[in-house]
């Protein structure tokens, strides 16, 4: 199986900064694209940045672009949120996600979640 491992997450006052960290781990053959999502309390789950793994393409939420920066390591099976600017909005727990395809014939990937990392700001 897969499993994802997540850290970085705190308090952080208006205006500070954090980095999150995901590294998948397990039986991965290769990967699509990994990406950050986050749920607010009350609210849905919400795409907030993704990197494909080939190409490194990526795509935000309008709500940080600016702020937020994804990045990836290939070779770690990793990938990163720094967030810059950090407003109480801001407040959820994040949780990373991950596309794979698990065997080296797969046609289709599996998705696999993080267990979540609260992120909150606030002075």
């Amino acid at each position: 199986q897969v499993q994802l491992l997540e850290s970085g997450g705190g308090l952080v006052q208006p205006g500070g900064s954090l980095r999150l960290s995901c590294a998948a781990s397990g039986s991965i053959f290769s990967m699509n694209a990994m990406g950050w999502y986050r749920q607010a309390a009350g609210k849905e789950r919400e795409l907030v940045a993704s990197i494909v793994t080939s190409g490194g393409r990526s795509k935000y939420a309008d709500s940080v672009k600016g702020r937020f920066t994804i990045s990836r390591d290939n070779a770690k099976n990793a990938v990163y949120l720094q967030m810059n600017s950090l407003k109480p909005e801001d407040t959820a727990v994040y949780y990373c996600n991950a596309q794979i395809f698990t065997k080296w014939y797969s046609t289709t990937y599996n998705e696999y979640w993080g267990q979540g990392t609260q992120v909150t700001v606030s002075s």
